[in-house]
């Protein structure tokens, strides 16, 4: 039904009506003035809304919604320990070596590897199509202190002339050591359920199964199945079969766990910019947190993504989504 079809319907209720315009991804703001109400009634049929739609997503029977999983959720201040992995190719190492110095950042030329070093590293990367294609690699960041790194890393990206194409991934590895099995288990399945909504936010070489390198985590499953063998895992091992099988090239890797203690999220396209970036790693940071705590409702569309971020990265993916929708 559209919006006009359901603000026509005779014999409902609002909340009825109300329900079924926030399933179309409405916002409360939009509902509100449509069905002529205030804001706080909006805020409440949503709030009840949400609630049901989080009961009905625990998949494994004999789970129930509790109390705090549907209590309003306030993402907190940005602490975690988190790292990046720039692809992107058309600077020579030794230019790019010398601007990561004059940014004030400590930075080598190495040869391939997955060691965690406590500088930042150039390597090589064969899956980067370009000439002087390379992978700028972060050590372990944490926090306003890590972004303002991160930022100092993007503009000797940018004063060099550093360039991405779709080939180039962003990969954000974020420290896993407070999670528990239970933590992980909730973080993977939320990430499985919103992953229609995040293909939106990205360029149509990273939706669906289109890249190599990062494939969905349905992987020739039923939403139901994949959602129950995630919830089903009871040691990490078993998690990251469930979500990865035995290999690592998905949207979110369980692999690189057992390496460093971190959970890899590898969909998004390659980026020097450092706002796109530094959103992705605080969304990721918040999905995080939230997971500590509950389930995401299915469908939650970008215009709800206030429901764990704050209000700048919603606008931010709501922009970017409108900017992809005709890519």
């Amino acid at each position: 039904m559209t919006a006009a079809q359901i603000l026509a319907t005779t014999g409902t209720t609002k909340t009825w009506k109300m329900q079924q315009l926030f399933a179309l991804g409405l916002t409360r703001r939009e509902v509100a003035a449509m069905m002529q109400v205030g804001y706080g009634f909006a805020q409440n049929v949503y709030a009840a809304w949400m609630a049901a739609g989080a009961q009905r997503a625990l998949v494994t029977p004999t789970r129930t919604a509790t109390a705090q999983a549907l209590a309003p959720f306030t993402p907190g201040r940005f602490t975690r320990t988190f790292g990046v992995e720039i692809e992107a190719f058309g600077v020579t190492r030794a230019a790019l070596l010398a601007e990561l110095r004059a940014q004030g950042l400590e930075a080598r030329d190495e040869h391939y590897n997955h060691d965690t070093r406590a500088h930042w590293k150039i390597t090589s990367d064969s899956s980067i199509s370009g000439a002087n294609a390379f992978e700028l690699v972060s050590p372990v960041l944490q926090g306003l202190e890590g972004l303002a790194d991160l930022e100092r890393a993007c503009r000797a990206l940018k004063i060099c002339g550093a360039q991405v194409n779709s080939s180039c991934g962003l990969h954000v590895h974020l420290g896993a050591g407070d999670l528990t099995i239970e933590n992980m288990r909730q973080l993977v399945r939320n990430y499985l359920v919103l992953e229609p909504t995040i293909d939106q936010l990205m360029p149509a070489a990273r939706r669906g199964n289109a890249a190599t390198y990062c494939q969905g985590l349905l992987r020739g499953r039923t939403q139901a199945q994949a959602e129950q063998d995630i919830l089903a895992a009871t040691t990490v091992q078993q998690l990251g079969a469930a979500a990865n099988g035995s290999g690592r090239y998905y949207k979110v890797n369980m692999q690189s766990y057992f390496r460093q203690q971190t959970i890899e999220f590898r969909q998004h396209s390659g980026s020097t910019d450092f706002e796109k970036i530094s959103f992705w790693v605080k969304f990721l940071a918040n999905l995080v947190d939230y997971s500590k705590q509950r389930l995401v409702p299915p469908a939650l569309p970008v215009a709800e993504f206030a429901t764990f971020n704050q209000r700048d990265i919603v606008t931010y993916y709501q922009r970017r989504r409108t900017a992809l929708a005709t890519r």
